[in-house]
């Protein structure tokens, strides 16, 4: 199954984001997403959301200061705590909003001496995450990011995400696969989507290298969206690109569904 949800974080950021809501539905998008919402209250969102008649599919954990170059929450030892108010927080969001998945991001191990602790910081985190969200139908999704982008990040593979899932071992816990990361990781995305479709909880996509909309880079997507439309997967498949130019003129790429 091939549905499309945007990324509000990313997309149609000409606008502030309380505006991005009816823009993606001006564009024919029926879902969304966003990285962090947590700049608006919920119940603003809610409003946005049931206005536009549009839902919200994905969000992800509060991850501290990994965009700004940090290791994050979700593996760091003493941030344990923290890591549990980041997820009392989501749930906060996740009781309005009732999205489908939450995402979980690793984040970095700087100090490679320590990856084994960091490793097992993250599936405490991940196990102690799926106790909160599971009772209110949520999946809870991890994903691998390329470490070009994200040096030291500590999941950045397809392999290492299935290792996980398989010590975890809850039917509600599912990789949240990233066709450009695992691209720029030197994976076949293709033969991941079919092995794994019953392991993935969320889809996102954009071209490479340079993170941008399709059918600008070297990404084949004409084959990928093909392989996902052919598949069981019954989740979204999230638009989750930095557009070359306005928003509004990058979806030339639905032409090649």
């Amino acid at each position: 199954m091939l549905k499309f949800s945007a990324n509000l974080s990313v997309l149609f950021t000409e606008a502030p984001l309380i505006e991005r809501f009816e823009l993606a539905k001006k564009q024919g998008f029926e879902a969304v997403e966003i990285q962090f919402p947590y700049e608006l209250p919920p119940e603003i969102i809610r409003q946005c959301l049931d206005q536009h008649h549009l839902k919200l599919v994905l969000f992800n954990v509060g991850a501290d200061d990994l965009l700004c170059g940090g290791e994050g929450l979700a593996s760091v030892p003493e941030k344990q705590g923290e890591f549990k108010t980041a997820v009392t927080q989501a749930l906060e969001y996740a009781k309005i909003l009732k999205p489908n998945c939450i995402n979980i991001l690793a984040g970095r191990c700087q100090d490679q001496s320590k990856k084994q602790l960091y490793l097992q910081t993250f599936l405490k985190n991940l196990a102690y995450a799926l106790t909160q969200l599971s009772p209110l139908g949520i999946t809870t999704v991890f994903e691998a990011i390329n470490t070009f982008d994200m040096p030291d990040f500590l999941i950045h593979s397809t392999e290492q995400m299935y290792q996980v899932q398989q010590k975890i071992n809850h039917p509600d816990l599912k990789m949240q696969y990233d066709i450009y990361h695992m691209h720029r990781m030197g994976e076949s995305c293709a033969s991941d989507l079919k092995k794994y479709t019953d392991k993935i909880g969320h889809i996102q996509f954009a071209d490479a290298p340079h993170r941008s909309q399709p059918s600008t880079g070297e990404i084949d997507f004409k084959k990928l969206f093909s392989v996902i439309k052919q598949s069981n997967y019954e989740g979204w498949t999230g638009a989750e690109y930095n557009p070359i130019g306005e928003t509004r003129n990058s979806f030339f790429w639905k032409t090649l569904t």
